[in-house]
């Protein structure tokens, strides 16, 4: 196998997320859940291995990636993968301490990289990056829901001063002047950053034009760092053209179902309209799982009598005060990990049901998932929404493979759930 691009992503559904972006570029994928234990499948373009390094420890977070960064190295040609691409969460989730800069700092010293860039714009999600400040939609990052994400609560939206916190380097702008430019401009921009001693650099990017301008300025640097709209310019950097054949999975069977554990402002309107639209849905209870109760029966049981008719619906998301109230009574962590290890719990038992096309709804929720069903690596397939793909992958539970995909909480249109199937029977 000769990688062209090697990945490392924050999180699983921001991996996934990346990997759509490589593949409607043209790229064929294989998404990696952590480092890969021996080789990937051959006759891939790239390879993204996801982590769940967002919030843990910034040391643990540091020594994955640079875990993954060797094991990506060894796989390109003359023994190492030309270039690699750090992807983090369009809306640059982090705290001041890190893990952004932290990772992305260790990353250049372990590939002797000067310079790199940082930009969470993915203007298909409704990302874009003006003045160095993050919108969300038409408000600034600090405006939007994720100020009050009950991890990573993002109250600033100039990213020059948040990365600035988390990193020894100096950071500077390449501002939208210079992206409307296209590549010259660009890199001009980036000689006079270094020479004022700049080591890293957001960039302005409120279009696709602006990132397939950037593109071409990227082709060489030896890191980039970015959210996954940076990657639809990056392909064609390799003499590689958008193709259908790239996201080629095998024919969709089996039962139909869709967890979900985000509490999103996006998720939870998704959650609203399956149930609004008649298909049956069941809320699970954290209070109930902390006191021992077993939801994760109650819950398989009720599937059990529900899912020959269609898709079913297990859901813990809940509107924010609902979640305060919740983390108020058990703790941040305690809370977060004991509804992960339900659902994850859940999916595997769904999964020993028959179902063969999942859903699965939030970036810690897909990772414990994904872990619970013993998932290895992923072909990345057809794009449902923006960042959110199908996947096609073999699981101990289901050796000839299922369909799934994991679904950033943020991203999706408010009948995500309710289409998603159709949209794999339409692949």
């Amino acid at each position: 196998m000769t990688l062209l691009l090697g990945c490392i992503a924050d999180d699983f559904t921001g991996a996934t997320d990346l990997a759509n972006n490589l593949v409607r570029a043209g790229m064929r994928v294989v998404q990696s859940i952590g480092v890969p234990a021996g080789p990937v499948d051959e006759g891939v373009d790239a390879v993204v291995v996801a982590l769940k390094s967002r919030t843990i420890a910034q040391a643990d977070a540091i020594a994955q990636s640079l875990q993954a960064l060797q094991w990506l190295r060894g796989q390109g040609p003359d023994g190492r993968a030309p270039q690699i691409y750090f992807k983090y969460c369009s809306t640059f989730d982090s705290t001041p301490q890190g893990n952004i800069g932290p990772v992305a700092e260790a990353l250049m010293d372990a590939l002797g990289c000067e310079f790199t860039i940082a930009t969470p714009a993915f203007p298909d999600n409704q990302r874009t990056v003006f003045k160095g400040h993050l919108f969300v939609g038409d408000v600034l990052l600090s405006d939007s829901g994720m100020r009050n994400h009950p991890l990573t609560p993002m109250t600033d939206a100039n990213l020059v001063r948040v990365l600035q916190a988390q990193t020894r380097r100096k950071v500077g702008l390449i501002d939208h002047v210079a992206v409307a430019q296209g590549e010259a401009a660009i890199r001009a921009r980036i000689a006079a950053l270094q020479a004022e001693g700049v080591g890293m650099a957001i960039v302005d990017a409120v279009s696709n034009d602006d990132l397939l301008r950037l593109g071409p300025a990227l082709a060489g640097m030896p890191l980039v760092t970015a959210g996954s709209g940076v990657a639809i310019g990056l392909p064609a950097n390799f003499g590689i053209q958008p193709t259908a054949q790239a996201a080629a999975l095998p024919t969709a069977t089996g039962l139909q179902a869709v967890v979900s554990g985000s509490c999103s402002v996006a998720t939870n309107a998704q959650v609203a309209h399956f149930i609004a639209s008649g298909r049956p849905a069941l809320a699970l209870e954290p209070l109930r799982i902390a006191a021992g109760e077993d939801e994760a029966g109650k819950a398989l049981a009720w599937a059990r009598r529900h899912i020959a008719s269609g898709p079913v619906l297990i859901y813990s998301t809940a509107e924010s005060a609902a979640v305060k109230a919740v983390q108020g009574r058990l703790g941040v962590e305690q809370a977060g990990a004991l509804v992960e290890q339900t659902i994850a719990a859940i999916a595997r038992g769904l999964v020993e049901m028959g179902v063969r096309q999942l859903v699965v709804a939030g970036g810690e929720t897909s990772g414990a998932c994904v872990q619970a069903l013993g998932i290895e690596q992923m072909r990345i397939g057809p794009q449902i929404d923006p960042g959110v793909p199908w996947c096609h992958a073999a699981s101990p539970l289901a050796p000839q493979g299922l369909h799934l995909t994991l679904k950033s909480g943020n991203f999706g249109t408010t009948d995500f759930f309710t289409k998603a199937f159709g949209a794999l029977q339409r692949a």
